[in-house]
């Protein structure tokens, strides 16, 4: 193992400052910067093919919700459930009761996977109450989810959390709010990996790269989820109940996401009405 003097030390506090019982992170200013710049980025889309920003403001608040609601049952559903079939309201509720008091939890634990899934049930929401069609709205929706991504996972590396596993890569970090082993920075791989991705899409929906309805979005599926499955192999379990698994729940919930980005490139075209 590499001196630690020779690698990178992490100690940077993630509560930009605090007053009273209220304290700014940064992995918030990260999802807040994650929304802002998805929602310009989509405007810019919306614009150019003629839809209103009413309809994109109604589409930014069932993804918001989506992807708060998604990324916590699918925390609470994946990870935790031996807690939490127990436990059901703090699903939901920003706080535990213990030994007769209440302690402050701010929904601790978010799963992108959970996420990913409330998007989808939003989406689907949303494109049944406007007569939106689902798979038009999504293929533009998947150009900005890369980009959201890569601002969560910086978000993380700013908490120091989903670290990743010892090594003696001249790169490695030092997360001291967590120990003195130096790790693979996994959550920077991530974020260097959803950007690439957003490139990609970007360069593939500009150029109509994909004219078939869906194809875009299922390239994405395969390209973000693929990343995924590799990825996992350099960070830390999760949970206890991940050890000695051959897949860890991170890998084994990509894999439907893969097949089903597969269904959508490669399944017959049909003829779409907008």
């Amino acid at each position: 193992m590499e001196n630690l003097f020779s690698v990178i030390h992490w100690n940077l506090d993630p509560e930009i400052f605090k007053i009273g019982t209220f304290g700014l992170r940064y992995y918030a200013l990260c999802w807040l910067a994650a929304f802002a710049v998805s929602y310009m980025i989509m405007l810019k889309i919306f614009r150019n093919e003629n839809k209103s920003q009413e309809l994109l403001d109604q589409l930014s608040i069932y993804i918001f919700l989506g992807t708060l609601i998604g990324a916590r049952l699918g925390h609470c559903l994946f990870y935790e459930f031996d807690y939490y079939k127990d436990h059901l309201w703090e699903m939901v509720l920003p706080f535990k009761f213990v030994n007769g008091q209440f302690q402050m939890t701010g929904f601790a634990g978010l799963a992108s996977h959970g996420g990913a899934i409330g998007i989808l049930v939003a989406l689907y929401l949303f494109c049944r109450k406007t007569k939106t069609n689902f798979l038009w709205l999504a293929d533009r929706l998947v150009v900005v989810v890369p980009i959201a991504g890569a601002f969560i996972r910086l978000g993380n590396f700013f908490n120091s959390e989903i670290i990743g596993t010892p090594t003696d890569k001249p790169w490695a970090i030092v997360f001291d709010h967590v120990d003195q082993v130096p790790r693979h920075p996994g959550q920077l791989y991530e974020a260097i990996a959803y950007i690439i991705i957003f490139f990609i899409i970007v360069y593939l929906f500009k150029n109509k790269k994909l004219q078939k309805p869906g194809a875009l979005m299922g390239l994405f599926f395969v390209l973000l989820f693929s990343a995924r499955l590799y990825l996992e192999s350099f960070k830390i379990d999760q949970e206890a109940f991940e050890q000695g698994m051959a897949l860890n729940m991170g890998q084994l919930l990509s894999i439907p996401f893969i097949l089903g980005g597969l269904y959508f490139m490669f399944r017959k075209p049909k003829e779409v009405k907008r």
